[in-house]
C-alpha cells in the first residue's frame, strides 16, 4: 500500500480562491438579474382528425415574415407532451409569430398569433393526415 504525500496546507485552503470567485460570480449575476425578464406564453394542444391527443408533434416557433420583427429571436422547436401539450415563452414585446405543427403522415398546419405583452395565448391544432 502506497503511502499518500503530505501537501503544506489543509486541502479547503486549497480551494478558497476558488471559492471566492465563483462566489463573486454568483453575485454579480444576481445583481443583473434580480428580477425575472417578463415574458409571454404560447401554449395548446394538438390533436389528431379523430380528436385524439397527437404525442410527438413536431412545433416550430418563429416570428411571422411581415412585417419584420423590432429585435432579434431565433426559432423555437418542441415537441408535445404525452398529452399532446405543448408551452414555449417567448419575449413579452409586441410581436407577431407563426406557430406551425407537423408530425409524420400528416398535413403541416400553420397558425400566426400577436403578442402584445405579458399574456397567453392558446391554440388548438388539428392534424388531418396526408391523402394517398
Amino acid at each position: 500500500m502506497r503511502k499518500r504525500k503530505r501537501t503544506s496546507g489543509s486541502s479547503a485552503s486549497r480551494f478558497l480562491p476558488a471559492l471566492a470567485i465563483l462566489a463573486a460570480g454568483a453575485l454579480a449575476d444576481a445583481g443583473k438579474s434580480g428580477k425575472p425578464e417578463p415574458f409571454a406564453l404560447i401554449a395548446g394542444s394538438v390533436f389528431r382528425d379523430t380528436g385524439f391527443s397527437f404525442a410527438g408533434a413536431e412545433l416550430t416557433i418563429e416570428p411571422a415574415p411581415e412585417p419584420k420583427p423590432p429585435s432579434k429571436f431565433k426559432r423555437i422547436k418542441t415537441v408535445t407532451d404525452a398529452r399532446g401539450e405543448f408551452a414555449v415563452r417567448v419575449p413579452a414585446s409586441p410581436m407577431r409569430y407563426t406557430v406551425s405543427v407537423k408530425a409524420s403522415r400528416h398535413r403541416l398546419d400553420r397558425k400566426e398569433v400577436s403578442i402584445q405583452g405579458e399574456e397567453r395565448v392558446d391554440l388548438i391544432f388539428r392534424l388531418e393526415p396526408e391523402t394517398r
